[in-house]
C-alpha cells in the first residue's frame, strides 16, 4: 500500500498554516496503521487526539485492541461524528474524512475510506485507490496508471506525480508532502518520506512529468487527421 499527503490547511486567504495530516499508530510485529485525514481541521485534529488518548489510557476500544480494519473504521467514523456534532453551529456542519489502511497480524492488509457520516468504503479490483480532499486534478493519473498488478515503487511514484498534478492546479494544497510505503506483512513501517517546499526530488519531478507532458502532447494526431474523419460521417450527431 502507498499513503500520500499534503500539509497544507487554508480557512481563507489569512488563514494558511501547514499541519501535517497524515499519522501512523501500531506496535511493530503486530499491527500497523496509517490514517490521512482531510476536511475541518479542528474535527480531525480532536478525532485523533482521541485516538491517541484512548491508546494511553488503554480504553475498552481502541486502535491496539481492535480485531480488524473495519472495526478501525468504525471506531474512527463514531469518534468524528461525536467531533463534528460538538461543533454543529447553526446547522453548519464541520466535517472530516478519513483513509485508514494497515494490517493486523497475518490478516489481509486493506485500506478504508470513512466518510464524515462514519460509514466507509474499501478498494477493490476495480477501483484500487481511495482518494478524500481535493481529489480531481490528480484523479486522471491514478484512472490511467494504477492497477493491482503494478509494483509498490510505480504505484508510489504515480501517486506522487499525482499529487504534483493537484500542486500544479491548486494553491490549497501543498509541501510537506509525506509519504509511506507498506510492504504486504511487514507490520512496521520503515519506508516514510516527507518532501519539504525545497526538495530537490518535488522539483525534479515536477520538470520531468512537465516535460513528458509537452513531449507526449506534441505527438498528438494533426488537428487535419481530426477533420478528415469528421467528414468521413462517423463522428457527426445523429449519424449511425
Amino acid at each position: 500500500m502507498v499513503f500520500c499527503s499534503d500539509s497544507l490547511t487554508n480557512a481563507g486567504i489569512d488563514q494558511v498554516s501547514t499541519y501535517s495530516k497524515m499519522f501512523r499508530f501500531g506496535i511493530d510485529g503486530e499491527r500497523q496503521f496509517i490514517i490521512l485525514t482531510s476536511g475541518n481541521l479542528a474535527t480531525s485534529q480532536a478525532t485523533i487526539a482521541r485516538i491517541k488518548t484512548d491508546i494511553n489510557q488503554n480504553a475498552e476500544i481502541n486502535l491496539l485492541n481492535v480485531e480488524s480494519i473495519e472495526d478501525a473504521a468504525d471506531y474512527i467514523g463514531d469518534l468524528s461524528r461525536v467531533q463534528q456534532e460538538k461543533r454543529t453551529i447553526e446547522g453548519r456542519k464541520f466535517e472530516a474524512s478519513f483513509i485508514i489502511g494497515g494490517q493486523i497480524g497475518d490478516a489481509k492488509h486493506e485500506i478504508i475510506l470513512i466518510y464524515p457520516e462514519g460509514n466507509h468504503i474499501t478498494s477493490s479490483p476495480d477501483t484500487p485507490y481511495l482518494q478524500i480532499g481535493e481529489s480531481k486534478y490528480g484523479k486522471p493519473i491514478l484512472d490511467r496508471i494504477l492497477d493491482p498488478e503494478l509494483d509498490l515503487n510505480t504505484c508510489a511514484m504515480c501517486t506522487l506525480v499525482s499529487m504534483d498534478s493537484t500542486l500544479r492546479s491548486n494553491l490549497s494544497v501543498g509541501p510537506p508532502i509525506e509519504a509511506i510505503l507498506y510492504p504486504t506483512d511487514s507490520l512496521a513501517i520503515d519506508n516514510y518520506h516527507r518532501f519539504d517546499e525545497d526538495s530537490e526530488f518535488l522539483r525534479d519531478l515536477k520538470k520531468s512529468w512537465d516535460q513528458l507532458l509537452k513531449n507526449a502532447f506534441r505527438q498528438m494526431p494533426p488537428m487535419s487527421w481530426a477533420a478528415n474523419w469528421d467528414k468521413s460521417g462517423h463522428g457527426q450527431n445523429g449519424a449511425s
